[in-house]
């Protein structure tokens, strides 16, 4: 069976890998995840797993706290980036659902003309000058 690669979002690494990737000590996450900044699955024996997601978060936390936000600061960066994204995704929804409604409406229009040619011509006789 060949190998397959987690998803970004498949938590599968413990804390001390998580750690380890993301250059913390475990205790690190800990106080992170105390504070709210970050949530780890967890298995059923309750051990915490983390995902490519949870160290790519883990990575951004770090660059916030060295430019020198406290972590009440990285909380509210984060969860202003978080609503950013959203407000993103749903305008880009609202796009693309104005740009069929243009479509809709542009393939009305084409239903609508005849040609010149197609057209039906009444003759009501000689032009008086």
């Amino acid at each position: 069976m060949p190998f397959s690669r987690p998803g970004p979002d498949q938590a599968v690494y413990v804390i001390s890998v998580a750690a380890e990737l993301a250059g913390m000590h475990p205790q690190t996450l800990r106080i992170y995840e105390r504070r709210g900044l970050l949530d780890p699955a967890r298995t059923s024996g309750g051990n915490r797993r983390y995902s490519e997601a949870d160290v790519d978060l883990l990575l951004r936390i770090a660059q916030l706290t060295t430019d020198g936000l406290n972590l009440a600061g990285v909380k509210r960066v984060l969860a202003l980036e978080a609503e950013v994204s959203r407000l993103e995704a749903e305008l880009a929804e609202a796009r693309s659902d104005g740009n069929r409604a243009v479509a809709d409406v542009h393939r009305q229009y084409r239903r609508d003309l005849v040609p010149v040619e197609q057209s039906i011509t009444i003759y009501r006789g000689r032009r008086s000058r």
